[in-house]
């Protein structure tokens, strides 16, 4: 049986710090795992950006709110699901990413917590578990899934190359270039296909 792992931010829908840093006006919060390979530092910049700007749970959740999947991607999901077991696996948070995971299904996910203080603003994040994506591939192979992960950041790597199959999706030139050895796709019509094939004999 095979279990598709699929980041959630860059390959099913857009990056919501990207929204957030168009909708304030600060650019400091563009940053994402594509630029930063360190995710405690970018979550510990992007507090205290936020906290310099009086920018509150509420306002994030408004931004996640507005935005949408990419086209396709959720008749891209649903079809996946038809076929396998389909785990998100990702770094973003629960409290502010869930209007998103409605837009796509309700698929199951896997993310984090974020911490806040009585008037609402972001003062922490709790993490699932630390490298949460890297242990859910292992743990979902020890299972006796064959286990395919997209991704497209450098968050995502671990998780790569911990599964059977592995593919980068939309990811920037630089990631690209610095795994080459990943086979790198950009439509979801081709990402269906490859992860429909070379299906291993249910367990």
């Amino acid at each position: 049986m095979q279990m598709v792992c699929l980041d959630l931010e860059g390959v099913l829908v857009p990056e919501i710090w990207h929204a957030v840093a168009a909708e304030t006006g600060i650019q400091e919060l563009r940053k994402t795992t594509r630029d930063v390979a360190d995710y405690d530092a970018l979550m510990r910049h992007r507090i205290e950006v936020m906290a310099d700007h009086a920018i509150d749970l509420p306002r994030l959740r408004a931004v996640a709110a507005s935005l949408q999947p990419y086209p396709g991607a959720r008749a891209f999901l649903d079809h996946l699901r038809e076929a396998h077991q389909v785990t998100i696996l990702s770094d973003t948070f629960y409290e502010l990413s869930d209007p998103l995971f409605a837009a796509l299904g309700r698929p199951a996910v896997f993310c984090h917590h974020l911490e806040t203080s009585a008037d609402l603003r972001v003062v922490g994040w709790r993490k699932r578990i630390d490298d949460h994506k890297r242990r859910a591939v292992e743990g979902f192979t020890a299972l006796g899934f064959e286990v395919v992960a997209v991704g497209d950041s450098y968050n995502d790597i671990p998780m790569l190359d911990a599964a059977t199959r592995a593919f980068l999706f939309r990811a920037p030139r630089q990631i690209r270039e610095e795994r080459s050895d990943l086979v790198a796709l950009s439509e979801y019509s081709e990402l269906l296909e490859l992860t429909c094939t070379r299906r291993t004999t249910d367990r």
